[in-house]
């Protein structure tokens, strides 16, 4: 497998280039594309993550199902389904854009900085699916009501991007109540 590339941005949200990801996390992280996605079951439960302990930024933390980065030219559906395949061994999943506007920054105890334009999807599964966590990726995998992924947004053990997006996902309800957004509110850098 090759260099696992990053698309950075520019403050209108048009790809500029693309840098190694491998290299692209520190104190001085430039604007790039990312997502988060939130697997919720058809019983309306949430697959919380924890970070694994190895990971390069934010180590440990405790956050939605999964999160990457859409390599260049991959549309943002193949993305997430490739990254749900890789961390959570989930080889199908039915997906909506949620927060197709969400950006972020956030800088970690030791200064990474992460930013990111990352829209956030909901991927469906069927209720008692198997998860199978690479263990590079991620510490721990459970499912969770969603009150209590309300109140780990209150706690400091959650990822600053979790906390950020809960505020914007608490409004709109329980998870499989969330409304489409549709793709138009996507960046400019990044197709469905």
């Amino acid at each position: 497998m090759g260099v696992e590339e990053i698309v950075l941005l520019n403050a209108d949200d048009e790809a500029v280039g693309t840098a190694p990801k491998s290299d692209s996390h520190h104190r001085d992280t430039p604007y790039h594309l990312a997502f988060s996605c939130y697997v919720a079951d058809t019983e309306g439960r949430i697959l919380i993550t924890q970070r694994a302990l190895g990971k390069r930024t934010f180590p440990g933390v405790w956050t939605g199902s999964c999160c990457g980065h859409p390599g260049p030219g991959e549309k943002l559906r193949d993305a997430v389904l490739r990254r749900l395949r890789d961390e959570l061994g989930m080889p199908e999943a039915s997906l909506t854009s949620v927060l197709p506007r969400f950006q972020y920054r956030a800088v970690a105890e030791d200064g990474t900085v992460e930013h990111e334009r990352c829209p956030v999807v909901r991927a469906v599964v069927p209720a008692g699916g198997n998860v199978q966590a690479n263990p590079a990726e991620v510490e721990h995998a459970e499912w969770w009501t969603w009150e209590r992924c309300l109140e780990l947004a209150g706690r400091p053990e959650s990822s600053p991007w979790y906390r950020l997006q809960l505020a914007e996902l608490a409004p709109l309800g329980a998870p499989l109540e969330w409304p489409d957004a549709g793709r138009s509110g996507l960046p400019p850098a990044l197709g469905w």
